[in-house]
């Protein structure tokens, strides 16, 4: 008796429908799809006890006649590709022909669909995959598809199944996807008869995602604007320096229009905010990725929700860029942000001022004041001569210094003078002798001293390795490790980056290497595990990235030992030097381990807390 035999098409289909329709969400998904590619304005959606019970959506699309209707519930029927070669360049969420057959074979399940110059529509009625009725329906133009009672054949697969709170969360989360996806398509989802939400279409992608996620985050966010590569456009928005979650929950990517989750994808944004973003800590983002449909292929996930490229590096390259150019670019707004301009209150000369003066630093020994490490003679930001001195008086405010008028054009240089002392801080004092406290036009301003000279100390010392080269350092004993194949031959292709970096490295036999210096600001204890460490890194970071990205974090560690530390009590002096040169940072919103070093509590804030508002 033959031991191979041809599995009948009840249990081919339920087959099938185990890759495309894992739960109900995954219905959902499949069918808004169709409605998207069918050119839908405007996709209801109704569920019930999560999606088990009931699932519908109705679009306004362009709907099907009877053959075409019948002919979608075939397996692998579609009208989007007609031969091999389009699916080298699949431009359609939808292509395989697998959703309605696969969804109808394991419910009970109803389509109606009518053209939009039709008299009427078609009404097919299919129970576990069987067709039961065929006739003329009324309903409106476009198509409406009903699924009851899913997996009521298939009970092992409905056991499987979340509690209906939990795949009801997974629906409404598969609707967002698609409605940041196609923000000009209009969306609504009920709940057991309970509208949970209706979004018109949106003009622009910033209203749909203030619409389902507040505008208070949507001030956190920035739009992106790096510069498009020549085959790779990326748009969106994106997190500001800081703003991060627990979980990739709100890292939203798609491409083509397509939401995807890829490691890949992932680890490129992670690039992009390098040094920006706390360990264990992931963005938020709402990144478009738009390439030509050939140079990308759709067709390498069964739920299509991965996806693979012709050209990896130029993606990543191009999200990478992207990132970094946006989060520098919002250095200016960040920097006017907290340079407002100061709105002193007017005084009146019949009330004394009231005997309030600052706690006198002046009253610290002068010896235990700590002077504000830096990394040698030149120091970027160190104060020009031509600044304006204020004298170092305690109890007394302090303003930034003030650029001095120019003697050639006075008006124009009083101006000027008037125009930068409203865009000033006015220094405080110190809390703790770790935050700086500053007044600006919106309220209070605390600085983590700590986290702003390791801001400062690291971009200085990145700056001088790339311009100079790294200082190095012979080992006592070279020391020799061996690495798997694939890693020696990309150490081979490399070893001109990783000698860049201040490693002497070079080939000591097969698959294995030899170490004789290392960078001089490193304390490395195994050369051979750092070693391995630094390939697994620099392979993540790809072969574009800078020779000195190796290194930062080595750096980043490096500058943490020389910042000034809590507890370091510094000269007003000093901390306006450390103010200065933290504004002339090109990431001046974080330190290197991605933690704040400047917060903003406004005077709304602070009215709200004394009761003068609700």
């Amino acid at each position: 008796m033959s031991r191979i035999r041809l599995l009948s098409e009840t249990v081919a289909s339920q087959v099938a429908a185990g890759e495309v329709v894992e739960r109900p969400a995954s219905v959902v998904k499949e069918l808004i799809e169709n409605s998207i590619d069918a050119g839908a304005r405007k996709i209801d959606t109704v569920i019930r006890r999560g999606g088990i019970s009931l699932v519908r959506v109705i679009d306004d699309g362009c709907g099907m006649d009877r053959d075409d209707a019948l002919l979608s519930l075939e397996r692998h029927a579609t009208s989007k590709i007609r031969s091999a070669g389009d699916l080298q360049a699949v431009a359609t969420l939808g292509f395989r022909g697998e959703a309605l057959p696969s969804i109808a074979s394991v419910s009970r399940f109803r389509l109606t669909t009518r053209e939009g110059d039709a008299v009427a529509g078609t009404e097919i009625v299919v129970n576990g995959g069987k067709i039961d009725i065929v006739r003329d329906g009324g309903e409106a133009p476009g198509t409406q598809v009903e699924v009851r009672s899913l997996f009521y054949n298939l009970p092992v697969r409905r056991k499987f199944l979340r509690s209906e709170n939990t795949e009801s969360r997974n629906i409404e989360h598969q609707i967002h996807l698609q409605a940041i996806g196609h923000s000009q398509i209009g969306f609504s989802l009920s709940r057991d008869d309970r509208m949970l939400f209706q979004l018109p279409p949106a003009v622009t992608l910033a209203d749909r995602i203030r619409d389902l996620y507040g505008i208070k985050l949507l001030e956190q966010l920035v739009e992106v604007n790096g510069t498009p590569s020549r085959n790779v456009r990326i748009d969106g928005f994106i997190g500001q320096a800081g703003l991060s979650r627990q979980t990739r929950a709100q890292q939203l990517v798609f491409v083509n229009g397509r939401a995807i989750e890829s490691a890949f994808l992932t680890a490129a944004i992670r690039e992009g905010y390098h040094t920006a973003l706390m360990k264990g800590q992931y963005p938020v983002t709402f990144l478009f990725i738009e390439l030509d449909p050939a140079a990308v292929d759709v067709n390498v996930h069964p739920a299509k929700r991965e996806v693979r490229f012709r050209d990896p590096n130029a993606v990543r390259e191009a999200i990478v860029h992207s990132i970094q150019q946006t989060l520098g670019r919002g250095r200016v707004a960040w920097q006017e942000k907290f340079r407002g301009p100061l709105i002193a209150p007017a005084a009146d000369p019949e009330k004394e001022a009231p005997d309030l003066k600052l706690r006198p630093e002046i009253a610290t020994p002068r010896e235990s004041h700590r002077e504000l490490p830096h990394l040698g003679p030149t120091v970027a930001g160190v104060a020009d001569p031509g600044h304006a001195r204020v004298p170092d008086t305690a109890g007394q405010a302090r303003r930034l210094p003030i650029p001095r008028a120019d003697s050639t054009d006075d008006a124009h240089a009083q101006r000027s003078q008037q125009i930068s002392a409203q865009q000033q801080f006015q220094i405080i004092g110190v809390l703790s002798k770790l935050y700086v406290l500053m007044e600006n036009a919106d309220g209070l301003v605390l600085v983590d001293q700590h986290a702003a000279h390791e801001r400062i100390l690291f971009e200085e010392l990145r700056r001088r390795m790339e311009e100079q080269g790294v200082p190095t350092q012979k080992l006592l004993l070279p020391h020799t490790f061996d690495v798997p194949p694939r890693d020696a031959d990309w150490i081979e292709r490399n070893i001109s980056i990783l000698q860049k970096m201040g490693i002497g490295i070079e080939s000591f036999g097969p698959d294995t290497f030899k170490i004789d210096s290392l960078p001089s600001f490193l304390d490395v204890s195994d050369p051979a595990q750092f070693m391995r460490k630094v390939i697994d890194d620099l392979k993540s970071a790809g072969n574009s990235t800078s020779a000195m990205r190796l290194g930062e974090e080595m750096i980043a560690m490096t500058v943490c030992r020389h910042a000034v530390k809590a507890n370091d009590p510094l000269r007003y002096p000093e901390v306006e030097k450390l103010i200065r040169d933290l504004l002339d940072c090109d990431l001046p919103y974080c330190c290197p381990h991605g933690r704040p070093t400047m917060i903003q509590i406004s005077l709304v804030e602070l009215e709200k807390k004394f009761g003068r508002k609700v």
